[in-house]
């Protein structure tokens, strides 16, 4: 290795004077040593990047004057300039240790390694080769190597004195390494401890002639462990091990068992471990790690459903954080302090528990990852994410920098000038005033957001802190709920007689302690809530039987407590809507919706709809069919609760409202073929049938019809559908080991989508299906082929068959069944509707309907089936269409009764105002009997009321067929 002389290379004036002594005097060692060789001098971007290196890390300067061999080795082998992986580094210590060497000699050579690759990291850290991310990445990468290196050197240690720890079955039990905190979200920083847990598989014994139990045996190899990287030689010492997590803290034992482990858990854990827990990962190779997570951990960490209720341990540790912040040692301290790295960590991790037993994306152990999904998932807006993920990475750099000057555990922000100067460097800063300026506006925005997290106004401190739950349990009785309702509402004696009875309840009888106070909590609130509303006692009503429902799930009550503005949402929605508050009461999982005030004014398209089904779909899994029902499910619940809510806020219009309910039913319609097809053809096999001498796979599809095939669907409506499929031919049967018939195969698939669409469950169905529009209606099969149908509707159909195909339409499954369908009802809309009767049956259906249907009485209208009302503006456009659809094709080009009425008038038919004044009824009615139904009420109005509409309507109708009978 030949010296050169370094003065000649490093540019000194890059450097602030400050440090420039500094700087050097390395560089004089550095020629002394002959650490700075021809081929360091020779590589251009180390030479740049040495002057500001050096400077900044007076680690890396130590280091690369201690051992002069690693600055060389780094650039020689070009790993200075790349990033490299947990493999490539594990390979690069398994060729420098011996196969047969002491204790001593092994920790010599991993802290050397150590050594080695810290400097590595650093230099492209300050020399901006790596970003934040990167360099987090690559040192929880060493991290592990390093763990994983001196476990198996201390199980060959102990397996050689001890022999194998085995299972009560002869199976080899294995040691398990924990990684907890930043380790665990591969997110380390540059000299930080590593906080782990050892467990171990299972209790037994070893099977060498010195035979111990495996918990002793494990305690050990974890004590070997421990010292193989902790202890302080010469060279320093690998990593600081911190194993308080363990159960039950410092006086619990070193190593565990998992069966201990998961009992310890389900009696012993605490609110604040399932905030550790979250970024918790093995390091160690195991093949029981998945079982682990997905049976023990998980359900640990993430509740099934929204966990509202671990609000109060949460606000304890967000008070404890907010005091140590507040403490004068910690002002300058970016980790602890005010706006600091833990706020951020608090911030994410408090999301994550809360939704991530109900949103599989958010059980992310990495903070940067956890923050896009919650912007993915919307519990973030774009800038938020935006802005805390930029302080994030700002902080960690920072961190890192810190730490990397002298190696120390430190998060302070360095009060001596040559260190400052260092940090400045480091971070590209002018001075220590720029510096100090760009972290305190950093800081800012994490103490916003943090402030903002359990939406919890430090103004209201005293009213909303549920530590106080006891008390507030105990002062809520009766004469503050009577001081309360008298101040809100007129019948104070009415609130008070409902109050008790929900006391008296079974459902409140039932409850926890802890239910029964963040009951008694909430009262007091929802009671004045409710009186700030338009309809207060309908309000009361319905919050009163959303209560009744959750009661035994007092998290969501918890929910209700700490988030005011759900609260208040559900309120008014209780208060204008019967129908969303006995939706919310039927699906209590639809509170969730209500934290984001977006729902009542940016209702969601058919894209949004797409979107949220995939996304839950994707957290499903593929494999789960029953998880994949239950995300369908959850899906069109939450899907027809926002419709609704958009609709009843004036934000989203009639047609768009039926629109969307369609569009979640298709949704919903197309899901389920696929569940279904996918369970029946992994049995059976792909359908396929023989035409002609040539073989082709068969598809399936669903026709819609009525409201759904009309674009009309409303809230509670049933599905008018008709499964079909395209299968023809001599030979009709399924192509896998076990093959059925085609008839038998989609007989079998049309009984499934239906018990999928109408299966009870606590919550409800999905929809009501109605399948007797199909040929031959109850009596005929449950699935049709499309050749059948076209014969049917060629010589069996009646009148009204036809007049419900312009209503229908081909709306989920194959691509080619569906387009046949809409062919074949082109075909038979022109050539087959029997036009010389036409008048004269579809006015005796009318007649039918109006004498069985109609529900009209002296003193009301039912604007569905009375005289005027919505089936007799359908029946006109009907019959027109019918009539004339031989003439005019277009006349059948939609489905829906609007656009009908827009064909009518374009070919002349009718009159534009005539059109436009039938369109305009149509849709003033369907308006109302949206509004009756969000309200729950029956489609009746007065007598009197749109008289002027029916009269219209009426004489339209006479214009068209004469006097009605």
């Amino acid at each position: 290795m030949n010296p050169v002389n370094v003065s000649d290379s490093i540019k000194l004036s890059d450097i602030p004077a400050i440090l420039q002594p500094f700087v050097t005097s390395v560089t004089a060692a550095l020629a002394d040593s002959g650490a700075w060789s021809e081929s360091v001098a020779s590589s251009k971007k180390t030479v740049a990047s040495a002057a500001r290196v050096l400077a900044s890390s007076e680690y890396v300067s130590d280091v690369v004057q201690r051992y002069p061999e690693m600055l060389p080795a780094l650039v020689e082998s070009n790993d200075l300039f790349e990033k490299i992986t947990r493999d490539s580094l594990e390979l690069a210590f398994s060729k420098v240790v011996g196969p047969v060497e002491t204790d001593d000699q092994f920790m010599r050579r991993l802290r050397l390694f150590r050594h080695r690759e810290l400097s590595r990291i650093v230099w492209r850290d300050i020399s901006g080769w790596a970003d934040c991310a990167t360099t987090l990445e690559e040192l929880s990468a060493l991290a592990d190597v390093c763990i994983r290196v001196a476990v198996n050197r201390s199980k060959h240690d102990l397996t050689q004195r001890f022999g194998q720890p085995l299972d009560q079955d002869g199976a080899v039990a294995d040691f398990i390494v924990v990684a907890m905190g930043k380790l665990g979200g591969q997110e380390l920083n540059f000299s930080s401890d590593i906080d782990l847990v050892f467990l171990y598989s299972a209790a037994g014994k070893t099977d060498g002639s010195r035979s111990i139990a495996n918990e002793e045996f494990f305690r050990r190899l974890a004590q070997h462990f421990i010292n193989l990287v902790g202890k302080q030689t010469v060279d320093g010492f690998v990593y600081r091990v911190d194993t308080r997590l363990r159960p039950f803290g410092e006086s619990g034992p070193l190593a565990c068992s998992t069966a201990a482990f998961e009992d310890y858990l389900q009696q012993h854990g605490r609110d604040w471990e399932r905030y550790a827990w979250v970024k918790a990962r093995i390091v160690n190779d195991w093949s029981g790690s998945k079982d682990f997570n997905a049976r023990i951990l998980r359900p640990f960490v993430y509740r099934r459903y929204l966990d509202y209720g671990v609000f109060s341990s949460l606000r304890e540790m967000k008070m404890l954080i907010e005091r140590e912040g507040r403490a004068a040692t910690n002002r300058d301290n970016i980790k602890l302090g005010p706006g600091g790295i833990r706020e951020i960590e608090f911030i994410v991790q408090t999301l994550q528990l809360v939704r991530g037993g109900s949103v599989k994306a958010l059980r992310q152990r990495q903070l940067l990852l956890a923050l896009q999904e919650l912007r993915a998932e919307k519990l973030m807006t774009d800038v938020t994410v935006e802005k805390l993920t930029d302080t994030y990475l700002y902080l960690r750099a920072l961190e890192n920098r810190i730490q990397s000057i002298a190696d120390r555990q430190t998060h302070n922000l360095p009060d001596d000038a040559v260190e400052q100067a260092r940090l400045c460097l480091a971070m590209g800063c002018q001075d220590w005033a720029e510096l100090v300026a760009v972290t305190d506006s950093h800081r800012q925005v994490v103490i916003e957001n943090f402030d903002e997290i359990l939406r919890h106004d430090r103004n209201n401190t005293s009213h909303n802190s549920e530590s106080d739950d006891e008390a507030h349990g105990a002062a809520a009785d009766h004469t503050d709920l009577e001081a309360v309702a008298a101040e809100h509402f007129e019948n104070v004696d009415e609130v008070l007689q409902k109050v008790a009875a929900l006391r008296s309840g079974s459902m409140y009888r039932q409850m926890s302690d802890t239910g029964t106070q963040r009951l008694e909590r909430l009262l007091p609130d929802l009671i004045a809530a409710c009186g700030g509303v338009d309809q207060p006692a309908r309000a009361l009503d319905g919050v009163l039987r959303v209560i009744e429902s959750i009661g035994r799930r007092s998290a969501y009550i918890s929910l209700l407590n700490e988030n005011t503005a759900a609260l208040d949402r559900l309120v008014s929605l209780c208060g204008s809507s019967d129908f969303l508050a006995r939706q919310v009461a039927a699906h209590p999982l639809l509170l969730d919706e209500l934290l984001d005030h977006r729902i009542f004014s940016a209702p969601p398209d058919r894209k949004d709809l797409e979107h949220d089904l995939q996304h839950r779909l994707t957290g499903a899994g593929m494999d789960d069919t029953e998880r994949r029902f239950e995300a369908l499910r959850n899906f069109q619940q939450a899907a027809v609760f926002r419709v609704a809510v958009a609709d009843m806020s004036g934000a989203l219009p009639l047609m768009q409202v039926s629109d969307r309910l369609t569009d979640i039913a298709e949704l919903v319609l197309q899901e389920a073929i696929a569940i279904s097809f996918a369970e029946l053809s992994g049995k059976h096999g792909m359908p396929c049938c023989v035409e002609e001498e040539s073989r082709r796979r068969v598809g399936f599809a669903i026709a819609g019809y009525g409201k759904l095939g009309g674009y009309e669907l409303g809230y509670g409506s049933d599905l008018d559908i008709v499964y079909m499929h395209d299968s023809d031919g001599q030979e009709q049967i399924t192509d896998g080991d076990k093959p059925i018939d085609n008839v038998v195969f989609f007989g079998r698939l049309a009984r499934r989508i239906t018990h999928i669409l109408t299966m009870p469950t606590p919550t409800g169905a999905l929809y009501e299906v109605d399948t007797r529009l199909r040929p031959s209606g109850n009596s005929g099969l449950l699935v049709t082929s499309l050749t059948a149908l076209a014969k049917y509707q060629r010589d069996d159909a009646w009148t009204w068959e036809h007049q419900a195909l312009l209503r229908a339409r081909a709306v989920a499954g194959d691509e080619r069944v569906r387009a046949a369908f809409e062919a074949l009802r082109r075909k038979v809309l022109v050539e087959y509707v029997r036009r010389d009767s036409l008048y004269e049956e579809v006015l005796a259906m009318r007649q039918r309907m109006r004498s069985e249907l109609n529900k009209s009485t002296a003193d009301q209208f039912d604007l569905k089936q009375g005289e005027g009302g919505v089936v007799d503006i359908e029946f006109q456009v009907q019959y027109l269409v019918l009539m004339h659809a031989i003439e005019t094709e277009g006349l059948i080009r939609f489905s829906d009764n609007i656009r009908q009425l827009e064909a009518l008038k374009n070919i002349g038919l009718l009159a534009d105002e005539e059109a436009g004044r039938l369109a305009d009824t149509y849709r003033t009615y369907r308006e109302t009997m949206h509004r009756l139904s969000l309200k729950g009420d029956a489609r009746l109005v007065g007598s009197s009321d749109y008289q002027e509409l029916r009269n219209h309507v009426i004489a339209m109708w006479n214009n068209v067929f004469g006097a009605l009978p």
